[in-house]
């Protein structure tokens, strides 16, 4: 069973629609013991970092991940799996991966203004060889955000795209991964790459 975060800040009717087309079965809870019971679970989000931090079960989704089974943030929901955000001033994550999320500058180095928020289609490109990326090939999904993680140095980058910055697409260590962009929203790779989540999830389980 997997467990959708409610905590008033996910696009949930998408995320939820998403795991029904893919036939698998999952609950929308705030409630704390429930997201412990979660053979997985998935943290959307849309808005601001400073508020979903204050709004987030954090000692829960730490204990989640501490737990081995997989925790898949999306979005927002993914900047939060982070150390920290500079959006309205410098607001702590939940430290499960190294690094900080930062404001696409709306300039470039050559001095060349550019949209923000980022919003449309973009080429992922496969960093390192993830369950997650099993028999995908490279292929656009959709982005909607302003604020975005640059893990270029960092052991966690699994796949990246470019938007006048390196964008950080897609990370994990170990149980604990995340999609900048809305898979749910991304066509055929967006799905292939929720379903492989369902299917790692089912691999854990299976071992327990």
């Amino acid at each position: 069973m997997i467990g959708i975060v409610d905590y008033g800040m996910g696009n949930l009717f998408s995320v939820s629609k998403a795991l029904e087309r893919l036939g698998a079965d999952y609950f929308i809870t705030a409630d704390k013991h429930k997201l412990l019971e979660a053979d997985a679970l998935i943290l959307p989000g849309v808005g601001s970092f400073r508020d979903a931090m204050e709004r987030l079960p954090v000692e829960t989704i730490k204990e989640f991940a501490a737990t081995g089974k997989p925790l898949l943030g999306i979005c927002l929901g993914m900047q939060l799996l982070f150390e920290k955000s500079e959006e309205n001033g410098i607001t702590k994550g939940l430290g499960l991966l190294p690094g900080s999320v930062r404001r696409f500058p709306g300039r470039t180095k050559e001095g060349e203004l550019y949209k923000v928020p980022h919003m449309g289609w973009n080429r992922l490109e496969f960093v390192k060889p993830t369950p997650l990326f099993k028999n995908l090939q490279e292929d656009y999904v959709y982005f909607v955000h302003s604020y975005y993680v640059n893990a270029e140095n960092s052991d966690v980058l699994l796949a990246k795209a470019n938007y006048h910055e390196q964008v950080s697409a897609v990370v994990g260590k170990d149980n604990v991964m995340g999609m900048q962009f809305h898979p749910e929203k991304s066509s055929r790779l967006g799905m292939a790459l929720l379903d492989n989540f369902l299917q790692k999830a089912a691999e854990r389980k299976a071992v327990r």
